[in-house]
């Protein structure tokens, strides 16, 4: 697994972890994330390896409440150190793009198209038959793309069905009124805004490419529920 990929993937672990009030409980979901959780950090290397499962079995084996918890938060710190080694080593992040420099920006935002395995959303009003040939080539054969558009519909709409003819893609466009903001979400557990539109990144004015971590999980909520609202254009 790549350093994008795995990074991902501990930071959802992160996001998505039980209450603290019921996480010893002995219920589905728990054990899920405790494995999901145990095998993230396995596959960050052997030492990471090593120190889940000397804490996978002090939690198991502890009873007294307050070593399980400190098991479980030393656990827990494994995880974020975990998290910001794969900071250090991933690719994009975060970038700042300046004015003219269209090929950063390109790049920044191929790299992430490029790591989708199976849902790619962009959220731009403006989206457009340029943004259609510029990124959508770039989306792994089997991922699905999701278009949540508005001004351009005329021009959008019919480079997207002879993209989806010819790569055999499956791509739904919808549209609505209120959103202005431009956001990437890719299987659901990263997501990018830009600070310019897609077709346009850095061409007339300085932008960014920012990682949304913290508030991921409302920002996809939002963004998730606007989709299931939208109006159906493809």
């Amino acid at each position: 697994m790549d350093f994008d990929r795995l990074l991902a993937e501990v930071e959802d672990v992160l996001r998505t972890m039980p209450a603290r009030a019921t996480i010893f409980h002995d219920a589905p979901e728990n054990l899920a994330w405790f494995g999901r959780a145990k095998a993230v950090v396995i596959e960050h290397g052997p030492s990471s390896a090593q120190n889940a499962e000397r804490l996978m079995q002090a939690m198991h084996e502890y009873t007294h409440a307050l070593k399980r918890a400190s098991a479980l938060n030393e656990f827990v710190a494994l995880l974020h150190q975990v998290r910001h080694q794969l900071r250090m080593k991933a690719g994009l992040t975060s970038i700042v793009v300046g004015k003219g420099d269209v090929f950063d920006y390109f790049d920044g935002l191929r790299k992430v198209v490029q790591g989708a395995q199976s849902d790619v959303f962009f959220v731009d009003p403006y989206l457009d038959a340029d943004f259609v040939s510029t990124y959508l080539p770039h989306v792994k054969a089997g991922v699905m793309i999701r278009l949540l558009a508005r001004e351009k519909l005329g021009t959008l709409l019919p480079a997207v069905d002879k993209f989806a003819q010819q790569a055999g893609t499956a791509v739904q466009v919808r549209s609505i009124a209120g959103f202005h903001d431009r956001y990437v979400f890719v299987d659901r557990g990263t997501c990018y805004q830009s600070g310019a539109s897609f077709k346009d990144g850095a061409r007339t004015a300085p932008t960014t490419l920012t990682q949304i971590t913290d508030a991921f999980k409302a920002m996809w909520q939002t963004y998730d529920e606007l989709w299931t609202t939208a109006r159906v254009e493809r």
